[in-house]
């Protein structure tokens, strides 16, 4: 029989927690779950909640202690339906009793918790390229499966990583000297790579004024300009070496065209890693396209956690981080394509499934190639080489 679309599922020890099947026993449905996905945040967590009423059978047989399979630091995977959206381990379980029956939590993140969490193995190497450094850095710390979405990548010319330097910092910055990002996909593979502005609208999200074709529950878009600038000039220089002479007052500037209209606000940044002025021409640009990006977030919330499309008899592929949308909203005069940079699913007894969508301009996410060194962090690189 198949599984409803939007049905979450755990895998725990090798054994499915559907709607809380627990010790052979099986539960209606969760109380609470969330199930969090966004690119900008290192690990994606999870949240899921089983209430058992006093005197319920399943309840009864916690009393005696929970199955071995339930403990934190178990190996997980959480479905929606028969699509895995998560892998990872639990990092928290909390089994509280009162005179109301019992409530069961687990929590967890994916695969990038433990990089979060652990230190990188202390080394210093030459010429190495971002897949050694990721064989160094993240296979030690049990990660087998990794892929690089890039054309081409660029060797290091020299990577120490010092103590107490985390394995997702060290990541971060390899990824970043290249122009890349690293994440996890949800069947646990860690994938460094970039955003794809080329894939055409995944869905449009609708809220008009008639109601005609409206797929939207909420909608709050939140705009700022704090931390938001009319021109950023970014300064930099480089010491002499054998091969070449130092290079000083290294000077690029880059200009937000919306704040400029609205106010001068003028920023001056010091980077001790602009080795030239195309390299100081790219921090300017990318500072300017972060500040925009943290100037509007567009936060949507629809029904279930699949996209459908107008007229469709059967339920379509999940929402992910990665996606673009095509917005149409009447009460805030947008019609515009966003991206998605983040979605939560959730749900339980007290509701039904729902999705909560972060969108953000399209295209401002940007990742410029930019080398971090070690004479101005601890954690870094000196230089980088084409491959």
């Amino acid at each position: 029989m198949p599984l409803p679309a939007d049905q979450v599922q755990l895998l725990l020890g090798g054994r499915v927690v559907d709607g809380g099947v627990l010790g052979g026993q099986v539960h209606a449905d969760w109380e609470s779950y969330e199930i969090d996905s966004d690119l900008l945040t290192p690990a994606d967590a999870w949240h899921l909640t089983l209430g058992f009423a006093s005197g319920e059978e399943v309840g009864a047989k916690l009393v005696n202690g929970l199955p071995p399979e339930v403990c934190a630091g178990a190996p997980v995977s959480v479905k929606v339906g028969a699509e895995t959206v998560l892998t990872g381990r639990i990092d928290e379980v909390s089994h509280r009793v009162d005179r109301r029956g019992h409530t069961l939590s687990l929590s967890g993140r994916d695969g990038a918790a433990v990089l979060v969490d652990c230190s990188a193995a202390v080394f210093v190497a030459r010429l190495v390229s971002l897949d050694e450094v990721m064989a160094k850095v993240v296979a030690p710390l049990g990660i087998t499966r990794m892929r690089v979405d890039a054309a081409a990548t660029r060797r290091r010319e020299k990577v120490n990583v010092e103590p107490g330097d985390t394995a997702w910092e060290v990541l971060v910055h390899a990824a970043e000297a290249n122009g890349l990002w690293p994440w996890f996909d949800p069947d646990g593979t860690l994938v460094v790579g970039g955003p794809d502005y080329l894939h055409p609208p995944v869905a449009d999200l609708i809220l008009r004024h008639s109601g005609q074709g409206n797929n939207v529950l909420a909608m709050d878009l939140r705009r700022s300009v704090a931390e938001r600038f009319s021109e950023v000039t970014v300064l930099g220089q480089t010491h002499g070496t054998a091969l070449e002479s130092g290079k000083h007052a290294l000077r690029a500037s880059a200009v937000d065209e919306e704040m400029k209209a609205l106010a001068y606000r003028p920023k001056i940044v010091v980077d001790h890693e602009a080795d030239d002025s195309e390299l100081a021409r790219k921090r300017a640009r990318k500072l300017i396209s972060d500040a925009r990006l943290r100037g509007l977030t567009l936060s949507a919330t629809v029904r279930g956690h699949r996209i459908v499309a107008p007229g469709e008899a059967s339920h379509g592929r999940l929402w992910m981080p990665g996606q673009r949308v095509r917005v149409c909203s009447d009460p805030h005069g947008l019609e515009a394509i966003f991206f998605v940079m983040g979605r939560k699913f959730s749900g339980g007894r007290a509701a039904g499934a729902r999705t909560e969508l972060t969108l953000k301009e399209d295209g401002m996410w940007t990742l410029d190639a930019h080398p971090h060194k070690l004479r101005y962090r601890s954690r870094v690189v000196d230089g980088i080489v084409d491959q």
